[in-house]
């Protein structure tokens, strides 16, 4: 017969060898997309902050930095444990693009520091690893995009997930529009010329992009599981192309070149933000013919942080173009947007939360 001692201990042997199991599970099958929780939290806590909400913008922030911290810690864990997939993710038409969420979260995360906690020092290095991130994903996913021997069709290789490239770019835009606000000369006019850059270079991108995801729309068989969530990052990228323009335009007296191209960066900052709202009643239409009338499943899955985001940044650069072009008449709009965000991250939050706990018990009842 057994020990007691002994028998205690080989429980918890099983136990911790259980744990080591589910965590390698769980981290082989991190998608590199879940970064986008962080961007749906901090833009969410961003757009309540400017609409004078500070508890909800303060907790929301404190989720943002345990999310990015996690995150970093399980995608270190992955590259060291899975190397090899998470290479195959990187070159992969699908998969790829969702390793841009790294940089838009680092940018507004940054943001949060800048806005919330007034801390310039987190801000700025958020910023440095936001522009190496967005450097290596740029010419590393795009280039083996390019020189892949073996590709997929259009229809199977592109989705809205591929905008990410936009908004980690015009995230970035956003950022530096910021530390070039509450920076010293000579680099306010650096920061804003970097910030310009990146607003038209992130313009060019989405209409590239935005093209053959509409061909693949409208000729190309649709199918409900086609619909992911990332497809709500069409309204998004102009969501954050906006709020990218209106930090510029209230920047325009502290740079010269700005203040020459004003009445351009108010058109198109308005023609982003028409085009982003022009997409909200074609995305819910889809959405219903997706889950009423195709029936699709609606269960947790990380990619609805996808989703999540636009709505916040829709709602924040709303308040922005407002403030910045004087636009009165919308100033109703921005806090319906904000409630529509919260109770949609609330929801997505809540599966997250059902996920964890399903996998906990499934674990338990494995050993």
């Amino acid at each position: 017969m057994r020990e007691p001692a002994s028998a205690g201990a080989e429980a918890a042997e099983s136990g911790r060898n259980g744990w080591t199991t589910g965590l390698r599970a769980g981290v082989r099958n991190l998608s590199p997309a879940y970064f986008a929780m962080v961007m749906a939290t901090g833009i969410v806590s961003l757009a309540a902050h400017l609409l004078d909400r500070p508890r909800i913008a303060q907790s929301l922030f404190a989720v943002s930095i345990a999310a990015y911290i996690l995150l970093w810690v399980l995608t270190a864990l992955r590259v060291a444990w899975f190397g090899r997939e998470v290479w195959n993710d990187l070159i992969d038409h699908r998969r790829g693009p969702g390793f841009f969420t790294s940089v838009a979260a680092s940018c507004v995360l940054g943001s949060q520091f800048m806005a919330i906690a007034a801390h310039q020092p987190t801000a700025k290095f958020l910023w440095g690893l936001a522009l190496l991130l967005w450097l290596g994903l740029t010419y590393s996913v795009f280039t083996a995009f390019t020189i892949k021997s073996r590709k997929p069709s259009l229809d199977e290789g592109i989705s809205g997930a591929w905008l990410l490239a936009v908004v980690a770019t015009q995230a970035i835009a956003v950022l530096s529009a910021d530390l070039a606000a509450h920076g010293a000369q000579p680099y306010k006019v650096e920061l804003n010329f970097l910030a310009l850059s990146m607003w038209l270079w992130g313009g060019m991108l989405y209409i590239w992009m935005i093209s053959l995801i509409f061909y693949r729309y409208a000729f190309f068989r649709f199918a409900p599981e086609d619909l992911a969530p990332p497809y709500w990052i069409n309204m998004g990228a102009m969501a954050i192309s906006t709020l990218a323009g209106s930090l510029l335009i209230v920047n325009a007296p502290d740079a010269p070149f700005l203040q020459s191209l004003l009445p351009f960066l108010k058109g198109f900052t308005v023609f982003y933000w028409a085009t982003g709202t022009w997409w909200i009643p074609m995305l819910l239409v889809l959405a219903v013919w997706r889950y009423v009338y195709s029936r699709f499943p609606l269960e947790y899955n990380p990619l609805y942080w996808g989703a999540v985001f636009p709505l916040g940044m829709y709602a924040a650069a709303t308040e922005a173009m407002v403030r910045a072009l004087r636009l009165d008449f919308l100033a109703w709009l921005p806090p319906y947007l904000l409630d529509i965000a919260l109770v949609v991250w609330a929801l997505t939050f809540l599966g997250l939360l059902r996920t964890l706990l399903r996998a906990l018990r499934r674990a338990r009842a494995a050993h």
